[in-house]
């Protein structure tokens, strides 16, 4: 699947170069997740507190000939962690994983300096772990979809833009207890997103 889907970004946007402008470039900033972490087979986590994580990726831009939007595909690298309070011994423990994001975004000019888009993005959880010794051997499956909504604007080169995206499913995720078996928890991105960008 993850393979199907580079393949079908890379296919689209070589295709496009030929019949319509183009723009690209790089993008970075900050990503705030909340609710990350929701339920949980026994009462196993108490207090969860989200902290800022952050993305870099590369974004292309193509004109939609004739209506006046353009589409916005962008491969994105996101690291985000969550601060919670393991029940069974009252530590606190990091939740830190990374993804892989590919949003796939239709968006719209307006009065030239401003963007508002929305789309699908979807996500692959590459790693996650527990800072603490005790939660060890964690899997999490997959794929995800979710939804952005955003806008921003630029001036020249530069970018700067907002956006909130929501899940639209849970990653289903398990984690081995040092004193008992698999406890298994859901993972759910729903974050505000600030990013900057550069046109090359």
């Amino acid at each position: 699947m993850k393979k199907l889907l580079l393949i079908l970004f890379v296919t689209f946007s070589l295709s496009q170069i030929t019949t319509a402008q183009m723009a690209f470039g790089v993008k970075a900033g900050v990503n705030y997740n909340s609710n990350s972490i929701g339920e949980v087979s026994s009462d196993v986590f108490k207090g969860a507190e989200s902290k800022t994580g952050y993305h870099a990726g590369v974004w292309v831009r193509f004109k939609i000939p004739a209506i006046g939007l353009y589409f916005r595909p962008e491969l994105v690298y996101t690291n985000l962690e969550n601060e919670v309070i393991y029940g069974f011994s009252d530590e606190t423990t990091s939740y830190t994983f990374q993804k892989i994001d590919i949003p796939l975004l239709i968006g719209k000019k307006i009065f030239g300096v401003g963007n508002v888009y929305a789309g699908p993005s979807f996500q692959y959880i590459l790693n996650s772990d527990f800072s603490f010794n005790d939660i060890t051997d964690v899997k999490s499956n997959g794929f995800t979809l979710g939804l952005q909504l955003g806008g921003g604007i630029e001036l020249g080169k530069f970018g700067i833009d907002v956006r909130w995206e929501r899940a639209f499913s849970g990653v289903e995720s398990t984690f081995i207890r040092a004193t008992g078996g698999p406890v298994n928890f859901d993972t759910r991105v729903n974050q505000i997103i600030l990013g900057l960008s550069y046109k090359l």
